[in-house]
């Protein structure tokens, strides 16, 4: 459950990109880091190893202004893709949120991409959740190489459970804007459902509207109309 602080009118919503080793993940975070206003989006955190694999975690906090008068932060973190450093993925879960499946397209991927779903699977369970009614997004990553699996194979193998999909070209940013989207959806939804501060996020509904300025109150808008904005804003 996102951190919601009623004193100081804050919601501090917790993001985890998560897949197998080399499918895009840190890729996700560096080039959204590039594409945000800086004023959006502060210092971004990596830690990894000498191969420049992610080890621990990144850190990519992005305002989004506010929603229902709470301020919104999002964090978006990703987790090392190797096996033998599950406990670190599963310390990074907690409190998550809302995740971001990023998933290898290559031919010859399919194995990694289930077993690291699986994982995905077994450590969000050991916190309570249920992967199957989760806010998650799958991100079919390395769309311009070739061999590829097509989007009907990656949903079949991968995506039973009908989540939102999104195709995309991490480090070209083709997709990325898309997969933000998704996922900011996905989890103020949920939040909004759990919550007694009652965030809503749906298309006919409120959503959130830029930060104001000291001497300028920040003014209702639509949800459409916020993500323009914010396509506008990572172009």
């Amino acid at each position: 459950m996102a951190n919601i602080n009623y004193a100081n009118k804050e919601i501090i919503i917790k993001i985890v990109y998560y897949g197998p080793g080399m499918s895009g993940k840190t890729t996700n975070l560096q080039v959204l880091h590039q594409m945000v206003p800086k004023d959006a989006a502060s210092r971004m955190i990596s830690l990894a190893t000498e191969q420049d694999r992610t080890l621990y975690f990144d850190l990519l906090p992005i305002s989004l202004g506010s929603v229902k008068g709470f301020n919104t932060k999002f964090q978006l973190y990703t987790v090392p893709g190797q096996v033998y450093y599950n406990t670190t993925r599963k310390l990074v879960l907690n409190g998550v949120d809302g995740v971001v499946f990023v998933a290898d397209s290559q031919q010859g991927k399919m194995a990694e991409n289930k077993e690291s779903l699986e994982n995905l699977r077994e450590n969000l369970a050991e916190y309570g959740i249920d992967l199957n009614t989760f806010a998650v997004v799958m991100q079919y990553n390395k769309r311009d190489l070739t061999p590829i699996y097509s989007i009907e194979e990656l949903q079949r193998e991968l995506n039973p459970m009908g989540f939102p999909y999104t195709e995309a070209i991490a480090f070209k940013g083709q997709g990325l804007m898309e997969t933000l989207k998704l996922i900011s959806k996905l989890t103020l939804q949920r939040i909004g459902s759990k919550s007694g501060a009652q965030v809503q996020y749906a298309d006919s509904g409120t959503a959130p509207a830029p930060a104001a300025t000291p001497t300028q109150q920040a003014q209702p808008a639509t949800s459409s109309d916020f993500f323009k904005n914010l396509q506008n804003k990572m172009k």
